[in-house]
């Protein structure tokens, strides 16, 4: 037996609105057996563009009965029949939710007609309802309202029932399908084709636009993951609704996906990611060469495309790097920006100082030139040789004073023992500290994969 279900509520999403109409259609197969309908009064007022779009007003179900009080009676159409609605995950998580407060747990197998028609009428245009019904040539005299989408769903699903040829329905309703937790506008097949290996993956909008990336050690495990649970929130909601196709790169290892994660977010800024979006070098250690010819060392927020000496997290790390540079290599403070006031020098030279005209910039800037290539010298230069895509590969991280240069993939037999050659088979990625962090975390676990230049 089928339920088959449409309601009417107020906004998107189960866990901040509610129904305010409810549908359902018993059908055993062939024919429609049992109808129910009724207004609900949802608790809180219906937007007026959501009246405009159903009819449906606040004073139509002033007097209609909350959820609770019809609770029992939807919960015992529904209770071991196959829930049917188009777009079946959006009725279903309403529904559920609100029999849920009413102390009624809803477990029902589940079909979509959005999916359905799909497969069994493939090519058309558009599988939303109105349009579906009128290439099919079912009347609908009361669209936007539940009984009449109902209806018109219910009539919908016996042609379905009828063309079905290739046994689809039969085929979603196998435990091990799992289709129908799939959103509504994504091929089963994306998912399908999915290797069990790592990688990144990217979920695509209907305009083919990248709206999250994601990271995966278990590329199939890990997409299916998102469409599990029955989080009502609006985030999720409106996500899965937007997902209508999955494209994947495979990565060699888990290090080199969430590389490649991080880096893909900043480069295609996808709509539904967050924590690393906000990711940013907060400050740099930069040198210039001021009117007088001195070279003046200083900390300044980071810049994007300038030629920071090191890049840091916050002021503090920068100032004491900076406090270090000035007592190893007697650099003058106020020429580093650290002394910003008109009193005598507190550098070893005192009033002798570069900043005073005790030393000429050429001698001063030795010793700036001198701390810059110790910091240089001191930042480390290793590359991470892991395995790689496929047996006869590797993968290949470097890290380049300090700095992510890049990442790729390199033969067996490559012999990685010159930083130039290593290079021109990497490709170069923007770097940051998380990037950084990741893979110094990764060599202090695994140090026999780093591979250190001479």
């Amino acid at each position: 037996m089928y339920a088959i279900v449409d309601i009417e509520t107020t906004g998107g999403h189960a866990s901040a609105n509610g129904i305010t109409e409810i549908a359902i259609c018993i059908h055993n197969g062939k024919k429609v057996i049992e109808r129910y309908s009724t207004l609900i009064n949802p608790k809180r007022d219906i937007p007026i563009y959501i009246s405009a779009l159903t009819g449906i007003t606040n004073q139509m179900v002033e007097k209609a009965p909350p959820f609770e009080d019809v609770a029992h009676d939807i919960y015992h159409l529904l209770n071991n029949k196959i829930f049917v609605a188009h777009n079946v995950n959006f009725d279903y998580s309403f529904v559920r939710h609100n029999l849920l407060a009413a102390g009624y747990d809803l477990q029902s197998k589940k079909l979509c007609t959005v999916r359905l028609g799909r497969k069994i009428i493939p090519g058309l245009p558009s599988y939303s309802l109105g349009k579906l019904c009128r290439h099919l040539g079912i009347d609908n005299e009361s669209r936007h309202r539940a009984a009449g989408d109902a209806e018109a769903t219910a009539q919908l699903f016996s042609l379905l029932l009828k063309s079905d040829t290739q046994n689809h329905i039969l085929q979603s309703l196998k435990v091990t399908s799992k289709e129908q937790l799939l959103p509504a506008n994504l091929p089963k097949r994306d998912v399908e084709t999915l290797p069990s290996s790592p990688g990144v993956y990217y979920f695509h909008d209907d305009k083919g636009k990248v709206i999250y990336v994601g990271k995966a050690k278990n590329l199939k495990k890990r997409v299916c993951s998102h469409f599990t649970g029955n989080n009502t929130g609006p985030q999720r909601q409106e996500f899965l609704r937007n997902i209508h196709r999955i494209t994947h790169q495979l990565c060699g290892t888990e290090l080199v996906a969430l590389v490649l994660e991080a880096v893909e977010i900043k480069r295609l800024w996808p709509k539904y990611n967050r924590s690393l979006k906000r990711f940013e070098h907060a400050y740099s250690l930069y040198a210039f060469e001021d009117q007088r010819g001195y070279m003046r060392l200083a900390v300044d927020k980071h810049r994007k495309m300038t030629g920071a000496i090191y890049s840091c997290n916050t002021l503090f790390e920068g100032r004491t790097l900076l406090l270090k540079l000035i007592e190893s290599f007697e650099l003058c403070p106020k020429l580093c920006f650290i002394q910003n006031n008109n009193e005598l020098c507190t550098g070893i030279h005192g009033e002798n100082c570069a900043c005073h005209g005790g030393l000429l910039p050429h001698e001063y800037n030795e010793k700036v030139e001198a701390a810059i290539n110790e910091l240089n010298e001191a930042l480390p230069t290793f590359a991470i040789r892991d395995a790689g895509r496929t047996d006869d590969e590797h993968s290949c991280l470097l890290i380049e004073k300090g700095k992510f240069y890049g990442m790729g993939y390199i033969s067996h037999y490559f012999n990685v023992d010159s930083l130039t050659q290593l290079k021109n088979h990497l490709t170069p990625y923007p770097g940051n500290d998380y990037i950084r962090g990741m893979i110094a975390g990764y060599v202090t676990k695994f140090p026999e994969r780093k591979v250190v230049f001479s």
